[in-house]
């Protein structure tokens, strides 16, 4: 790493320069990840922060998603999300790094004592406010649950995930950051015209959506007519921009949180 000064924590202006212009420096690979996913470190003007890098070359081609589009619609999760005024995804730009185009996202620190918000837990102790998503059993046949904190933060990236239509919202995709947010990221998987919500975050389905909640939703559909729907199509199809703004419709119209689909799987795998 350069002998700059390390930032982990950056205004969004700042972040969205660095990212655009900071010169690279790879640190190594995700290993977990399904697509070719790098850790590195970006520098400008004696300010350096950690950041990910997934090149369009490294993406896996997927049976329901064009070839070479993921990197596109992360950068639209991350337009969306500004949009929403709730900054659930971290920065999040397009551009040339060491191995071509792809997405390059702001790194988010987990502090080492941030309480996890999602997880297995052991069924008969469950947390007081957490919702039960789903039954499960360790190694041992223990029973346990799949489940969440009931925080209004992850409510609102549960809305998000709604309107984005977004098909993997892992419990590992769920962060806390430095400074006490909640981030959502992962987002290649995102903006299909079918639908393809698959997420852990069901705890709050067939609710009443909070008030601010359709305040949200009914200002992103005047941005979507507007600059918004313009800046996304940069990334995605024009059939899509179109499915999203039925979703934000449709989310208005019912003013409750989604409930899980029988017709294809609803919590992604592995759930964590």
């Amino acid at each position: 790493m350069t002998s700059s000064e390390l930032r982990p924590v950056l205004e969004e202006s700042d972040a969205l320069r660095l990212l655009r212009g900071g010169e690279f420096e790879l640190e190594g690979r995700l290993v977990d990840a399904s697509n070719t996913t790098l850790r590195g470190f970006l520098t400008l003007d004696g300010v350096t922060a950690r950041c990910v890098y997934k090149p369009i070359r490294g993406e896996r081609p997927l049976w329901d998603f064009p070839d070479g589009t993921l990197a596109g619609r992360e950068v639209s999760a991350y337009l969306l999300s500004r949009a929403t005024g709730w900054d659930l995804v971290p920065p999040t730009v397009l551009r040339d790094g060491p191995l071509g185009p792809g997405a390059c996202q702001l790194w988010i620190d987990e502090p080492e004592q941030a309480e996890p918000l999602v997880g297995f837990v052991p069924a008969r102790s469950l947390p007081a406010r957490w919702f039960r998503v789903a039954a499960a059993r360790d190694d041992d046949g223990a029973p346990y649950a799949l489940a969440h904190a009931d925080d209004p933060r992850l409510a609102r990236l549960a809305v998000l995930d709604a309107v984005i239509n977004n098909a993997d919202r892992k419990g590992g995709h769920v962060l806390v950051g430095p400074d006490d947010r909640i981030y959502g990221v992962d987002h290649g998987v995102c903006f299909h015209v079918e639908e393809k919500l698959r997420t852990v975050l069901w705890g709050w389905s067939r609710r009443d959506l909070p008030p601010d909640a359709l305040e949200m939703l009914t200002e992103l559909t005047r941005q979507l007519a507007g600059t918004l729907g313009e800046s996304l199509a940069e990334h995605l199809t024009v059939g899509e921009v179109a499915a999203l703004a039925r979703r934000v419709d449709r989310l208005l119209a019912g003013a409750r949180f989604p409930e899980p689909s029988e017709e294809w799987p609803a919590i992604p795998w592995p759930p964590i």
